[in-house]
This record gives structure tokens, sequence and C-alpha cells, in this order.
């Protein structure tokens, strides 16, 4: 019983070729995506049995977001169809001391005007092992919010595993409403992941002696966060990711995972990035990937690094790598010479 069941909203995201700004855009690199389904479509790439929950527009765009997830091998049968529009991600990729930058259209989407009645959560979640989902889709509306609180309600009630990546979106809603919402839905996670900021925020924990702005990063401090946060809520494992932005084009990528009793870190990325959307999502697939195949704590953290940091090599929002090619970098390390 490997099946993952991950649910959350379909965005067509829309890029301006190489570095130009959303202002000097005369078209537009077009991809349909979204955390969760980036998670759906890496562990189904990974040969896992992984289905999608999300509610989209039965429109040309609607069924194009469904044709990419099929494309990737994702369980589509439990997708909804209804509401007025796709949720739209404007996004601008940086150059060096510039930031990449991202303007949300995605109020009143499909998915934020969303609830339970809209999907057979027992159909979806029977035969399943695990459901996946991040802190960007109670933050959507109220009644995602509940969505999201019934899906998880209904997946521990079934014995299903429960990951959550935090995923704090300043744009979708402040601090204080982003703790008390995802405070209150730690109750149902077995498996939380996040990096500083999503912690520090959604949940109020921070690793003591870091500032990962400015590179300094003690291990030490996030493990004992990582202590702290499984006490608290009970969770089976805790884990974030670390990026170290030294400028908008070049990023140290590297991650941490603790499981109650051990406390492993990755090795360490150096990426030119090609575009860092989806790295956070690649990971959360690459440990539940780990995980469900009892995988030892250090092997699922070296995997699930390793799969992220080849993401951000690939545009588009899906991780396109296959398990042999992650292993490839784990086993051959990141020199990047030409495979004959």
């Amino acid at each position: 019983m490997n099946r993952i069941v991950t649910m959350g909203e379909m965005m067509l995201r829309l890029m301006p070729r190489g570095n130009l700004r959303l202002e000097q855009a005369a078209s537009f690199d077009a991809f349909y995506g979204g955390d969760e389904s980036i998670v759906a479509a890496s562990l189904a790439r990974f040969g896992m049995d992984a289905a999608y929950l999300t509610k989209l527009p039965d429109s040309p765009l609607g069924r194009a977001a469904l044709s990419s997830l099929r494309a990737q091998g994702v369980d589509t049968r439990f997708v909804a169809f209804g509401g007025e529009r796709l949720g739209l991600n404007f996004y601008e990729t940086g150059a060096a001391m510039r930031p990449s930058r991202v303007i949300y259209d995605r109020a009143g989407s499909s998915m934020a005007e969303a609830s339970a009645s809209d999907f057979d959560l027992h159909g979806a979640f029977s035969g399943a092992a695990w459901l996946h989902v991040s802190g960007i889709t109670p933050a959507l509306s109220e009644s995602a919010r509940t969505l999201t609180e019934t899906a998880l309600r209904t997946a521990k009630e079934l014995g299903l595993t429960v990951s959550v990546d935090l995923n704090y979106r300043k744009k979708l809603w402040s601090p204080e409403r982003a703790r008390e919402v995802m405070t209150a839905l730690m109750r149902y996670v077995d498996v939380c992941i996040g990096n500083e900021e999503d912690a520090a925020i959604a949940l109020g924990f921070t690793p003591e002696d870091t500032d990962v702005s400015r590179g300094r990063i003690s291990v030490e401090g996030y493990k004992r966060m990582f202590e702290r946060m499984s006490e608290r809520f009970s969770f089976r494992y805790v884990a974030a990711t670390l990026r170290e932005s030294r400028s908008a084009s070049d990023n140290g990528w590297s991650a941490l995972v603790y499981d109650g009793k051990e406390f492993r870190s990755s090795r360490r990325y150096d990426i030119h990035l090609v575009d860092r959307g989806g790295g956070g999502a690649s990971f959360a697939a690459g440990l539940i990937y780990g995980i469900v195949n009892r995988m030892g704590l250090e092997e699922a953290t070296e995997f699930a690094a390793a799969a992220s940091a080849l993401k951000q090599t690939m545009l588009g929002d899906f991780n396109l790598a296959t398990v042999q090619e992650v292993r490839e970098l784990l086993d051959e390390g990141p020199s990047g010479r030409v495979q004959r």
C-alpha cells in the first residue's frame, strides 16, 4: 500500500524569456504546476502510485492543466471540475543581485472556492498510505482552509501518514493568521517540512545561531529546533531545506532531517539556477519516496536533497529527474560531465 495522494491548487505560471523583466515581455513561456502537483508528478516519475486532488475550471486551460498531470503519470481520477478560473502566477527570473519576483492573479480561482463536497475523499484515500498538502492551500480562502482540515482529519482517521510543507506565502495571508491556522492543523501531521522562515512564521520556532541571509547556519541550532517541534507536535519526522542565496543566479542547497532519534545533514550543492521554482516541493517528494521505500534516514535525506537540487537545473514546475539520475548524482558527484 504505497499510494500517495497530494492536494492543492494548480496554476499557470507565465515567465518572460531569459532574464527579461515582466514589462519587457512580448511573450511568455507557460508552465502548469503548483507545489502539491509537483510532488505528485515527481513521485509518479519515480515509479510511485501518485494521485492529485484539485479543482479546475471546465475550460481549455483547466483541461490543459489536467493533461500536463497525466503526461507525468499522475492519477487524476479524483480531480473536480467547476468554478470560473485557473489561478495565474507571473514569474520574473532575477539575475545576480536582482531577485526573482512573483505576481499572483489567483483570487476566486476554482480551488480557492472548493469545498470538501467537491471531492470523494474516502474514495481518493482508499488504499492510500500517505497524504501531502502545503501551507499554501489553507491560505487561499476560508473554504480552502476548511477543506484542508477536513482532508487531513479524514486521512488520519483512515490511518494515512500526513505530511505538510509549511510553505508560508506572505502575499496570501498575514503571519498572525498563518500561525493560528497552521498551528491548529499540526495535530494531524506526522511529517513537517519547511525552511527556517516557514517554521518561524507558521509555528513560532527558530534555529539558534542561524542567519541564512548572511550565510550563517548552525546545524546544531536546527537540531535543537527540530527536537522542540517534535516534542510540541509529536512529529515523526521534521525536515528543512537550507538555501544559501548568494545571488539570484547562484545558490547553495542542502537539507536536514530528524526522525525523533537521528539527525542527518545532506551534502551541499552549489547550483547555478535555471529555475528555482519547485525546489522545496521536489525535496518533499524525494523525502516521501525515501520514507515510503524504507530507506535509512541518511539515504532518504541525501536522495531528497539530490532530487531537489536537480530540479533547479530544469526549466518549468515539474521535476523531470528520474530515480536513476538522482542516484547517478549521488554516486558520481555534481561534475556535470557529459553522459555518453
